[in-house]
């Protein structure tokens, strides 16, 4: 049978815009849905809860690539969860960030010629208030901008009068149950920022520098031992030589004396386990009040405990002549006088970790002071029972033994900085008696001698203990709140790896000493935002990439789906300008399928479709729908978020855009049946709308200007419609197997045109020999749909048909499809064409595989260099396959006798 082409006619578009303009839709949206109250949730519901916690961004904060992943995931999960009908709840709020906000307004006042001591401690404070309320809080309305869909009325700051009144409560309570102490304790601190910071919040650079070998006499004048250090200048404050009780070069040595060179002391020589004897001599330095292990070793062997740097970093009055000196001006005088002594017997380069602050890059300076601490170990225990037995799930799992791991090496936390802008220890002194009180409220009078001279810790809490109080305080506790009742145990966390210890360790060791229940049931760990090559975005390398600029550019939908598109469990995410242009193609592609649907649903009557049978692309379509959305649902359901983003991107552009669209416009044009037309509208409505409902979590503005369009109201938000569920009615298995086999038929014509650079505007006559004749009706039932999409003149379907002389064939399974080239391709020149072709990429294809296989390119070339040479030695590869498969195609012609 021979089927021809129908024509197609021209029909008027319903009003859309020629593009989406997110310019001018993103705030009039974002505007309508808070005026709706669509993010709100309700403390009281009969639908069940689904809740989460922002991680505060800091008051200071500007938004980067990092909160931008971070919400956008989150949101994404918000929006899905908010159309399945859950109660859904996305808590938001700030963190009052102790150090970096001090940080700020400090550098404020140094501008005017001030110091905070100048302003003393209330005024600072207030001066820090003022700051917050003028400056503080840019990072929400960045949010905004990004579409985060956070129930806004409800939002939070660490130093709100609730979160202030319930740390304090938690602080007592630890106290009261002797989890909290005071102690001298060595601490990291900081000479710049002037405080304790906790192990997590020290940052570890690499240091290419010296080991100094130092010789230590004995004091008898019986002979020396000689001890390895990096830091010359603490030895100002040694108080011991260690060495390992079975090193058998020092048995006989132990409990003598040895002479402090510079500072004329008698010292001991000790023995303990935790020397290593291979390094060095075998013998160490032991300075106690300037190195934590040496702190742990004075305690266990009751050595004297001596500070020599000061909270400025400067030498203090226990460093003998040094006294006034900078640290590193000081190790400069030791050498030089450990030179001049005839102490030093060698220096060698050693290359170790320096730690510095995390806030400021200064150098850490290990210190003993007197700090608060929690004692850790007991709520750690329960908060690893919690995650063995699965109360609460990290995900990927991958994180587990990293977290395991940290919190069985866990230290006491110390919870104390020596900052004015933050939550005051709720601890005060008795001028009177002595007598330390604790409480959750100020109190006016000593409860042990009545006297009235109190003063108040000047230390604040570490910011992040009040962050760790995040998931329950902000629900209201320690109140019981009718939202403490619905929204705790949150949900789900969404956070950065990269803060697994400093804050979801510490929610969940709070959480379960407070509420005596997990904080959250799951935790989603993302990767960091690197550039394109993998590397680490910065400012000072120039890679790093603004969100705002983006969202300008590009639009926040674009912006938005790259990000999921990138989130693979486990690997970084890859970001590049072009990258997020190339989603902003998507949107053009999506707004364009728009324009095209609605422009054919203008004269649809949706009740005129009820009876109308659906033919082979409706039953397709909706079969591939039904699978979208299982994929996609399921995808979500376990934080995979790429695998999502991946499965509406194909259903879009190439299920419905490519496919769909194209086979169903005979019937929407009218060159069917009246009622294959209004089958082919119904089907459009229905699958667009789904497909809209599927994207929309990814892309909320433009879903939401479409979905008005096509329901031609705002009455009703795609934000709160119900996210599509799987309709059994739709599943058609035969249906699928008989469309793809179609679409691989006028598949394999499209690349033999292609092949054989035959120009879209030529009529092809088709032949299609099928093995059976099973076969040969389903290609004819769907001959329409081949002659058109493949743009033939005429196709003749028959069994078993021998092979014509002069065409060039493919094959589907068993069937053939043979395309005529006799008058349409010029044989001969397309063959000397190819062969011409074929030999200059064969020369590009040895040139490059001989750079790449050169040890000196891979030595010295960038590694950017290498990765370009590979993507072309690729494409030379892909094209060298293309051509020859022409090429063959051709000379099977010739074997033929056409040529």
């Amino acid at each position: 049978m021979i089927h021809r082409q129908e024509s197609d006619i021209f029909m008027a578009t319903k009003e859309l815009g020629k593009a989406f303009e997110p310019a001018d839709a993103e705030k009039r949206l974002y505007d309508y849905w808070l005026k709706n109250r669509f993010f709100a949730a309700k403390d009281k519901s009969e639908s069940p809860a689904f809740s989460i916690v922002i991680p505060p961004p800091n008051v200071t904060g500007m938004l980067h690539m990092g909160h931008a992943l971070n919400n956008t995931l989150q949101d994404i999960i918000i929006r899905f969860k908010r159309m399945q009908g859950y109660n859904t709840l996305w808590m938001p709020g700030m963190d009052h960030a102790g150090i970096a906000t001090q940080n700020v307004v400090e550098q404020q006042l140094r501008k005017e010629g001030l110091s905070r001591h100048d302003l003393g401690r209330e005024k600072f404070i207030a001066r820090v208030w003022e700051w917050k309320e003028k400056y503080g809080g840019v990072i929400i309305n960045q949010l905004k901008r990004l579409g985060c869909s956070c129930d806004w009325d409800r939002e939070r700051f660490t130093m709100d009068e609730g979160l202030s009144q319930a740390v304090r409560e938690v602080f007592v309570r630890l106290y009261n149950e002797d989890m909290i102490y005071q102690g001298d304790y060595i601490v990291n601190w900081c000479p710049r920022c002037h405080t304790a910071i906790s192990d997590l919040e020290v940052e570890f650079k690499p240091d290419q520098s010296n080991l100094w070998n130092i010789r230590y006499p004995f004091a008898d004048g019986t002979g020396e031992i000689v001890v390895a250090t990096t830091r010359p200048e603490t030895m100002l404050g040694d108080t011991a030589v260690a060495v390992h009780p079975d090193d058998p070069r020092y048995r006989d040595k132990i409990g003598k004396k040895v002479m402090l060179p510079l500072m004329n002391k008698e010292i001991p020589i000790i023995a303990d386990d935790y020397v290593t004897m291979d390094f060095g001599s075998g013998a160490v330095k032991i300075t106690p009040g300037s190195d934590p292990n040496d702190f742990a070793m004075a305690q266990r062997h009751h050595l004297e405990i001596i500070s020599v740097i000061d909270t400025e970093g400067i030498i203090n009055e226990h460093g003998g002549k040094y006294k006034g000196q900078e640290r590193y001006e000081a190790r400069a005088n030791v050498i030089a006088d450990l030179e001049k002594g005839g102490y030093m017997v060698g220096v060698e380069p050693y290359a170790h970790n320096v730690g510095q602050c995390y806030r400021c890059k200064t150098d850490i300076e290990p210190m003993v002071s007197k700090q608060w601490f929690v004692k850790i170990k007991p709520l750690a225990a329960k908060a690893m029972a919690a995650v063995t037995k699965k109360k609460t799930r990290i995900v990927p799992s991958s994180w587990e033994a990293t977290y395991f791991d940290w919190m069985n090496n866990i230290r006491d936390w110390c919870i104390s900085r020596q900052l004015w802008w933050g939550h005051r220890i709720p601890v005060w002194y008795c001028g009177g008696c002595g007598k330390v009180i604790v409480s959750t409220a100020d109190p006016d009078k000593c409860p042990a001698c009545d006297g009235t001279s109190l003063k108040q810790d000047e230390d604040v809490l570490d910011t992040w203990f009040s962050s760790a109080l995040w998931p329950f305080t902000t629900l209201g506790w320690p109140e019981r709140t009718q939202a403490l009742k619905t929204f705790y145990p949150t949900s789900l966390l969404i956070t950065g790896f990269d803060i697994l210890f400093f804050w979801v360790a510490r929610m969940m060791m709070m959480g379960l000493y407070v509420m005596k229940d997990v904080p959250f049931k799951d935790v989603y760990l993302h990767a960091l935002v690197r550039d394109e090559k993998g590397e680490k975005m910065s400012k000072s390398s120039g890679n790093s990439i603004d969100p705002l600029v983006m969202i300008d550019r590009y639009g926040t939908d674009a912006f938005r789906f790259t990000l999921a598109a990138y989130t693979a469990q486990g690997r970084d995410v890859r970001m590049s300008p072009e990258r997020i242009e190339g989603y902003k193609f998507f949107v053009n592609k999506i707004w364009n399928a728009a324009r095209l649907t609605l422009s054919n649903l203008a004269d649809y009557d949706e009740n005129r479709s009820l009876n109308a049978p659906d033919a082979l692309p409706e039953k397709w379509i909706k079969a591939k729908l039904n699978e979208t959305i299982e994929e996609v649902t399921r995808s979500l359901d376990e934080y995979r978020f790429n695998d999502a983003a991946a499965s509406i991107y194909n259903f879009i552009w190439h299920e419905y855009c490519d496919w769909y669209l194209e086979a169903s416009k005979p019937a929407l044009y009218g060159k069917i049946s009246p009622e294959r037309k209004l089958a082919t509208q119904r089907t459009l409505k229905e699958v667009f709308g789904a497909m809209m409902q599927l994207l929309h979590p990814f892309m909320p503005f433009v879903t939401e200007e479409l979905w008005q369009a096509l329901s031609g109201s705002d009455e009703n938000s795609i934000m709160v419609s119900r996210f599509p569920v799987v309709r059994e009615e739709w599943s058609e298995k035969e249906a699928e197997k008989e469309m793809e086999m179609l679409m691989d038929i006028i598949t394999s014509v499209r690349n033999i045109r292609g092949e054989m650079r035959i120009p879209p505007s030529v009529k092809l006559k088709v032949l299609i020999s099928t093995a059976d004749e099973a076969t040969r009706a389903s290609v004819e039932n769907g001959a329409r749909y081949i002659v058109n999409l493949a743009n033939l003149e005429s196709l003749t379907v028959e069994e078993n048909l021998r092979e014509p002389k002069g065409v060039a064939t493919g094959m589907v399974g068993s069937t053939k499809i043979f395309v005529p080239l006799t008058g349409i391709v010029d044989i001969a020149g397309e063959k000397a064409r190819l062969e011409k072709e074929l030999a200059k990429v064969s020369k590009d294809l040895e040139q490059s595989s001989r750079k790449l296989a050169n040890h000196d390119f891979h030595d010295k070339a960038a590694p950017e260099i290498i990765e370009k040479e590979e993507g072309k030695l690729k494409s030379f590869q892909e094209k060298f396959v293309a051509l020859e498969g022409a090429l063959n195609k051709l000379k099977e012609m010739n074997r033929q006798g056409m040529a």
